[in-house]
């Protein structure tokens, strides 16, 4: 076809009838001749009608794709929350057996601490000082004003006067109206 083109130009600038007869020849010969350079030009508006063909192929699936897709992660948001559900029912139950192991324990310190207080209840005051002077401050703050007052005056009485005197801070700090409820 290049080779038709260049002869083209030369017999057109040299303007011998000889040429411009070729020429015509030539241009017949590629018109009805299979594999010509006419059937080469339709292959130009095929790749336009290809492009048009991907085209119209994608916007025919891109309904189809975005539903598919909005299914696939319709079903993984339907695993999570499953995941998510039967974590919750998980946390429930062992919710449920903490706040009844709670329930235990409150009501064994209640009956512990009752009957603590009315063991140093019971007990002489020179007796009972040097052994709440071995317990934590708080637990011998706490037994020592369930006690009757006099009893606890002569139990405070009886114990090293630096362990009595933190112990009576205490109950001086529970005591105060103006102590916050909740822990800092």
């Amino acid at each position: 076809m290049r080779s038709l083109v260049s002869y083209a130009k030369h017999a057109v600038e040299s303007r011998s009838g000889l040429g411009v007869l070729v020429l015509a020849v030539g241009i017949v010969a590629t018109s009805v001749l299979p594999g010509s350079a006419q059937q080469a030009a339709p292959a130009r508006p095929s790749a336009m009608s290809s492009a048009d063909e991907i085209q119209r192929f994608c916007t025919n699936i891109a309904d189809p794709a975005r539903d598919q897709r909005y299914l696939l992660q319709k079903q993984d948001l339907e695993k999570l929350q499953a995941d998510v559900n039967d974590r919750i029912a998980v946390l429930e139950k062992r919710k449920s057996e903490y706040q009844d192991w709670l329930a235990r324990r409150n009501d064994f310190l209640q009956k512990a601490e009752a009957g603590l207080t009315d063991v140093y209840k019971n007990m002489k005051p020179d007796a009972a000082a040097p052994q709440l002077e071995k317990v934590n401050p708080l637990l011998a703050a706490a037994i020592i004003m369930k006690l009757p007052a006099k009893q606890s005056s002569l139990i405070l009485s009886e114990m090293d006067p630096a362990k009595a005197a933190i112990v009576a801070g205490i109950m001086s700090n529970a005591a105060d109206p103006t102590t916050s409820k909740e822990p800092t």
